[in-house]
């Protein structure tokens, strides 16, 4: 008798540690929408996560 298995695979994002230079203007920006974000939420926002979903908007 053969038996099959069903394997679940789940998508882990990784993520990566990067350091790079953003001129003052595009912080603000940055800063401005995180903020914007939390008031909505009424929950913490990482810079990160602001900046990850912006350039994801972005480079479609």
């Amino acid at each position: 008798m053969l038996y099959s298995k069903l394997h679940t695979i789940s998508v882990i994002e990784m993520s990566k540690r990067v350091t790079i230079m953003i001129d003052d203007d595009l912080d603000k920006k940055l800063r401005m929408r995180q903020a914007k974000l939390i008031q909505q939420e009424q929950l913490s926002y990482s810079y990160s996560k602001v900046l990850n979903e912006t350039l994801r908007k972005v480079l479609k």
